[in-house]
């Protein structure tokens, strides 16, 4: 009879721990897909308001602004003749950054023009975006939402999080 116990035991125990560990993977499984929605609806709020802030930003200055699908705008309001911006070119930019306040936050003129390689992640995802609808001469204004701007952290320094970016931009030289 002690045999027929062991092989109960043997058998049973696996069997149960096997049944306890799916449903606790059930369970997780729900907290995550959960949590997951909570955070998508989280972020789709945020997303809206932020966009309903930006529309209102661009109603008070009469700007017609162009829109992507990531929620850039942007608007070139005066014309270079230069060469069109692509991909892995480096780009020499004179700026302002501006939170939609009006607070100015940094600028060229304290930190000389800006270069940078399009496309290599070395500015905001907004800007490597946007500088690609430019040629060298071209004054754009740009409006970044902050999800392609510095995020739910800002910068640790002028710019707070969940903050939007409006950005006045002189593409000077394109290499």
């Amino acid at each position: 009879m002690i045999p027929f116990l062991k092989i109960t035991i043997f058998v049973y125990i696996p069997i149960v721990l096997m049944s306890c560990t799916g449903y606790q993977n059930n369970n997780n499984n729900n907290v995550k897909k959960d949590a997951n929605e909570t955070l998508i609806k989280a972020n789709q709020k945020l997303v809206k308001t932020e966009s309903g802030q930006i529309e209102d930003f661009i109603s008070r200055y009469g700007w017609k602004m162009n829109q992507t699908g990531t929620g850039l705008r942007y608007m070139v309001y005066k014309n270079g003749s230069g060469v069109k911006a692509g991909k892995g070119m480096i780009a020499k930019i004179n700026y302002t950054v501006s939170l939609l306040t009006g607070e100015l936050c940094y600028s060229s003129d304290t930190g000389g023009p800006k270069e940078f390689i399009i496309g290599k992640g070395m500015v905001e995802n907004g800007i490597d975006e946007g500088i690609l609808f430019l040629k060298t001469g071209d004054r754009v204004k740009f409006i970044l939402p902050s999800h392609l701007a510095f995020g739910l952290a800002g910068d640790g320094d002028k710019i707070p999080a969940k903050a939007v970016l409006v950005y006045d931009i002189e593409l000077l030289e394109l290499k």
